[in-house]
């Protein structure tokens, strides 16, 4: 609490003023003590800091160019702030990050007692939109599931197809692939039955499924399987090793299939995620069975399953645009628009 100058009198005149008695800092050393905080206390990571450290010049800027210091901005201040960034084109989540560490930089003045209360506690931002999962095309998928790469090792390239064809074959997560082990048992978090064609997986919240993984992906595992004791020297019980034979990590396998999506001439550095969403939205495509799409991905709750229909209907839509009459029709009402806005005939055209 603070010592007003009320509770001053009658004390003695030599005893120092506390820390929490002295003025506070100026706007810069408030900051700056903000981010020591969140550095040393807090332990948050070196490119969190660096982050805070941008939003916090962002309020800086805008309290400078209302005149204000920081400790007298106020909520009206917040929300016009919000509105020009809004107007200015940032998208409603990069304003909802950047307001999140304002509310969390004037939750610490307050603790310290440098401001009364957050002026941003009750600062609503834009609603963000949900952007749609990236997916691969039909013909990309099997683009990359049939691209063989003649830079690798036998035993690395067998691996690395295994890989593809499991990911985008089964629509796992890459925890879950990670987790697999060659042989099943009962300490192993997930195994694949080759001869039913099946991944038995764990997956978020602890919850295991069974999965389908089809005739490509297991042909492809049995190619694998046949070669990992020859490059690796497996010392552990996963189905996927590396070249020191421990479990790969779900960064390797980043890193490996973005490499060999470029190999393959993929325009779009793929990821594991992808080949997960490409997964869903193909048999979306293929079945309209929403319900089976949400039991193969293991997802809780049919909402998250849903975003696969807004996939689907922009591919059908592009079905749409290149194949019906219709839009056919109305692509060349609007060339016709378009010649006479130009003071053209749409018959001068042919």
């Amino acid at each position: 609490m603070l010592i007003t100058p009320s509770q001053h009198e009658g004390r003695h005149a030599g005893v120092a003023l506390t820390a929490e008695a002295l003025p506070p800092p100026d706007d810069t050393a408030l900051v700056e003590r903000y981010l020591e905080y969140v550095r040393v206390e807090k332990r948050l990571a070196l490119r969190t800091v660096e982050l805070y450290a941008l939003d916090l010049l962002k309020l800086q800027d805008h309290a400078a160019q209302a005149g204000l210091a920081l400790r007298d901005v106020q909520t009206t201040h917040v929300r016009r702030w919000v509105a020009q960034m809004h107007a200015g084109g940032r998208s409603g989540r990069g304003i909802a990050l950047i307001v999140s560490g304002w509310r969390g930089f004037y939750g610490w003045l307050g603790r310290q007692g440098w401001v009364p209360a957050n002026p941003v506690i009750d600062v609503r931002t834009p609603k963000a939109g949900k952007p749609l999962p990236k997916a691969l095309s039909v013909d990309e998928s099997v683009q990359l599931a049939r691209f063989h790469g003649n830079d690798n090792a036998p035993w690395l390239e067998a691996r690395d197809a295994a890989i593809v064809a499991l990911l985008y074959g089964g629509g796992l997560r890459v925890g879950e692939l990670v987790g697999l082990d060659a042989v099943a048992s009962k300490q192993a978090r997930g195994w694949v039955d080759l001869d039913a064609g099946e991944a038995h997986v764990l997956g978020k919240g602890g919850k295991r499924r069974t999965v389908p993984i089809g005739a490509g992906a297991a042909e492809a595992l049995r190619a694998w399987l046949a070669l990992r004791e020859v490059g690796s020297k497996p010392t552990a019980a996963a189905l996927f090793v590396g070249r020191n034979g421990t479990r790969l990590t779900a960064q390797s396998i980043w890193q490996r299939l973005k490499r060999r999506s470029a190999q393959a001439g993929l325009s779009t550095p793929v990821h594991p995620h992808m080949l997960r969403h490409s997964f869903a939205s193909h048999i979306l495509q293929s079945s309209g069975d929403l319900r089976a799409v949400q039991e193969l991905l293991g997802h809780a709750n049919i909402s998250t399953t849903q975003v696969y229909t807004r996939l689907d209907f922009q591919h059908l839509a592009k079905a749409y645009d290149a194949a019906h009459p219709r839009a056919k029709i109305k692509s060349r009402s609007v060339e016709d628009r378009a010649s006479l806005d130009a003071g053209l005939s749409p018959k001068v055209l042919g």
